[in-house]
């Protein structure tokens, strides 16, 4: 397996249409990222669940996600299941988003994805951030929508196990879901890391990044 390297992080974004989206596509990978560059920033987007007890869980979970981190979260109250009705208020948050930082590294919905919220979302990012490395993350749900994916950020089983027990610790609201379980996202994360010979893994997709083998 071929391993690409980031270079020197001290900035990423990661963005969400709904609370606890950035936790279950990426969590692992924060937690992974933050442990190694304390003090990195992390700006992140959510579209939905501002003013809630959604947004009191997110800003509990990814502060737990991202452990010594300058964490900087935006939740706004666009509608869940409407954001193509609301396209105009999320490009302006991402646009916004976008003039404030400049990152390293995007974690992002993928393209593919089924939810027509992280489907928008996914292709507001790409217009915003041309010039990034944008990482669409997956979220296992009932449609049935996962994919083949291009790249992959190994988990320890530590890491592995710590990403599960914070889902669960944080997002209580969710806990009644029947896909919501330690099973689910554990067996992708082991999924993945058979895909990539690893024990555990995330995974994403991404259209295209610029290499320099004489660099």
């Amino acid at each position: 397996m071929i391993r690409l390297g980031s270079g020197r992080l001290d900035r990423i974004v990661a963005v969400g249409a709904h609370c606890d989206d950035i936790a279950i596509g990426a969590g692992g990978t924060l937690l992974a990222l933050c442990r190694a560059r304390p003090g990195i920033r992390v700006d992140a987007l959510v579209l939905s669940g501002g003013g809630s007890e959604r947004e009191q869980e997110e800003q509990a979970a990814l502060t737990a996600f991202c452990p010594g981190a300058d964490l900087r979260l935006t939740v706004l109250k666009l509608p869940d299941g409407r954001m193509p009705a609301h396209w105009d208020e999320a490009k302006a948050a991402v646009e916004e988003l976008r003039e404030r930082t400049d990152p390293g590294l995007v974690l992002a919905p993928r393209t593919e994805d089924a939810h027509q919220d992280h489907r928008g979302l996914a292709k507001l990012m790409s217009t915003a951030f041309r010039d990034h490395l944008v990482l669409g993350y997956e979220i296992v749900k009932w449609d049935g929508d996962l994919g083949r994916m291009t790249a992959y950020q190994p988990l320890s089983p530590e890491i592995a196990e710590q990403k599960v027990r914070l889902l669960q610790e944080h997002y209580p609201s969710q806990r009644h879901r029947p896909w919501y379980d330690r099973e689910a996202f554990l067996g992708l994360a082991r999924i993945r890391g058979i895909e990539c010979h690893e024990r555990y893994a995330e995974a994403f997709a991404t259209t295209k990044f610029m290499i320099d083998l004489g660099g």
